[in-house]
C-alpha cells in the first residue's frame, strides 16, 4: 500500500466508503455526500492547522482505494488528545491492512511529529478494531462516552519519551 495526504480528488472514493453500511456500521452509519464533503473539508483543514491529518491508502500496484487512516485532534472528557483513526473498504478486511496502516501512522506520530502519546477508541463490540489497536501496541485505558455511546479507549505512549 501507499499512503498519501487526503485531497479533494479523493471525494468519490470517500463517498463510496461512507455509503457502505458494512464499513460504516461502527462509524455512525452511512453518510450522505454532504456529510462526506464536511469530513473532507474538516480533514483538509486539519492538515492546514496542524501539518498532519488523514491519509488515503491505495494498493501500490492497481491504485485501488483501500481506506483511510490518520491522526486528528479530539477532546475527550474535556482533555485534548490526538486520535489514531482508520477505516478500510470491506473487501480489504481480514488481511492485516488496518494494522499495517495503524503501525505506519504510529511511526509518523512518534518519529516525525514527536507526539508524546496517541489514543484510539471504538465501540466495545468492535473486536476487529480492538485487535488492530492491540497489534499496533495500544493498551486499554478506560471506557469513555463518544457520540453518545460507550466506547473503549486505548492509549500508546511514545517509547522515546
Amino acid at each position: 500500500m501507499v499512503g498519501e495526504r487526503i485531497r479533494e480528488a479523493d471525494f468519490s472514493d470517500l463517498c463510496r466508503m461512507n455509503r457502505d453500511p458494512r464499513v460504516m456500521a461502527t462509524l455512525g452509519g452511512p453518510h450522505s455526500e454532504a456529510q462526506t464533503r464536511s469530513f473532507l473539508g474538516t480533514s483538509l483543514g486539519h492538515w492546514e492547522r496542524h501539518g498532519y491529518g488523514t491519509w488515503i491508502f491505495r494498493d501500490r500496484v492497481h491504485r485501488s482505494f483501500v481506506g483511510r487512516a490518520g491522526l486528528r485532534h479530539v477532546e475527550i472528557d474535556g482533555n485534548p488528545e490526538v486520535e489514531l483513526l482508520y477505516a478500510l473498504m470491506a473487501e480489504f478486511w481480514n488481511r492485516g491492512l488496518a494494522t499495517e496502516m495503524a503501525r505506519a501512522i504510529v511511526k509518523v506520530a512518534f518519529a516525525r511529529i514527536r507526539l508524546g502519546n496517541i489514543v484510539a477508541f471504538t465501540l466495545p463490540t468492535n473486536l476487529g478494531s480492538r485487535r488492530v489497536m492491540e497489534k499496533a501496541g495500544f493498551t486499554y485505558e478506560c471506557d469513555i462516552a463518544w457520540a453518545g455511546l460507550r466506547h473503549v479507549l486505548y492509549r500508546l505512549e511514545n517509547p522515546a519519551r
